[in-house]
């Protein structure tokens, strides 16, 4: 099959022919339909993160069951899926908790063991798989605590929004910040993640709804897609234009760059008691400074793992607001494009312009 494959850090990716298995016990092969293109997987390429090469990037994917393995029966072949790196065990403590996006197993038991023959290979020699999915490619083969089943009626292109961008947006708004109706919010950074994130305090019933970014575009979508307000950091202090259209801060704050600049900033636009919530992918090696004393006023900083998902019960449902007009995703893609586009794809994401491009299979 083909695939778009990282050799090398920082690098861009090749597009070449890799090998797939067969699948195993509790393992799905799936004929991929479409993948969105992730700033996380940008931070990859770029050595922001490390990660083993050679490896089958991207995990931002939905397509069409092909064949499983045995001891699988949640799905069947022509069951349409959408795929999630909060892979799951089921029985650690954090899965049993609820928290199944920290699962304690995932690195352990929902891959391949030693001795096993690999899912992805190259002319013999293993080529690793990239948070338990690798969709930058024709097939992907993954555990079935990978995947949940969806309406046939959904249109995977927008499915594979879902898969990271739409969960993690919407999800740091329902599951980890737990918006609620009458509240204000402001997201900085327009993206793919930070539109979901406004979508989601627009569906929370968040009376102030703000977008912060730099690129008027993006504001301009940003109210499309439910922000009552708008500043363009570009020409203004962000911190004081959100504390005075709120009259002193934020109930919610979401970042949604992964910079320490617009973290700190998130924090500094929030009211006493107000809650920061970090959706961004933060380089490693960064540290974010607090001023100590704003904690008297009980304001929060926090962290967002893939919005806090519960993605079996969470993705049918997004699904569901999609297919009912509540969910907007249309809007969210920028651009179509095929594998061989893919590192014009991640160009463009660098221009900050993108909200998202998709790759799309035969």
């Amino acid at each position: 099959m083909k695939a778009a494959v990282l050799n090398a850090i920082p690098g861009q990716l090749d597009i070449e022919d890799v090998d797939i298995g067969e699948p195993g016990p509790r393992e799905v092969l799936i004929k991929t339909s479409a993948a969105g293109l992730c700033h996380s997987d940008l931070h990859f390429m770029e050595g922001k993160y490390p990660f083993p090469c050679p490896a089958v990037l991207g995990h931002e994917s939905a397509g069409v069951v092909e064949a499983v393995g045995s001891m699988v029966h949640y799905v069947e072949p022509g069951d349409h899926v959408i795929t999630c790196l909060s892979a799951f065990c089921g029985h650690c403590s954090q899965c049993t908790d609820g928290h199944l996006s920290l699962c304690e197993n995932k690195a352990t038991e929902l891959v391949r063991q030693p001795g096993e023959a690999p899912r992805l290979s190259r002319g013999g020699e293993t080529v690793n798989q990239y948070l338990h999915l690798s969709s930058f490619a024709e097939k992907m083969l993954i555990h079935e605590q990978a995947l949940v089943k969806v309406d046939k009626e959904m249109p995977l292109d927008k499915a594979a929004l879902i898969g990271c961008g739409v969960t993690t947006g919407l999800g740091a708004v329902f599951r980890t910040a737990k918006v609620a109706a009458g509240e204000s919010i402001v997201v900085i950074g327009c993206g793919g993640i930070g539109l979901s994130a406004i979508q989601g305090g627009r569906i929370a019933g968040a009376n102030k709804v703000i977008a912060v970014d730099m690129v008027g575009s993006k504001l301009e979508l940003a109210q499309e897609l439910g922000a009552t307000h708008v500043v363009n950091a570009a020409d203004t202090d962000p911190i004081e234009a959100v504390r005075e259209l709120t009259g002193g801060g934020v109930h919610h704050a979401f970042e949604a760059v992964g910079m320490k600049q617009t973290a700190e900033q998130a924090f500094g636009m929030l009211r006493s008691g107000g809650q920061a919530t970090v959706i961004g992918m933060i380089p490693v090696g960064t540290k974010v400074e607090l001023h100590g004393v704003e904690l008297l006023s009980e304001k929060k900083l926090t962290g967002s793992n893939m919005g806090s998902n519960q993605f079996r019960t969470d993705m049918p449902r997004f699904v569901e607001m999609y297919l009912d007009g509540r969910l907007k995703l249309d809007e969210m893609v920028s651009k179509t494009i095929s594998l061989e586009e893919i590192n014009e794809g991640f160009e463009d994401m660098k221009t900050g312009n993108i909200a998202r491009s998709v790759i799309t299979f035969d």
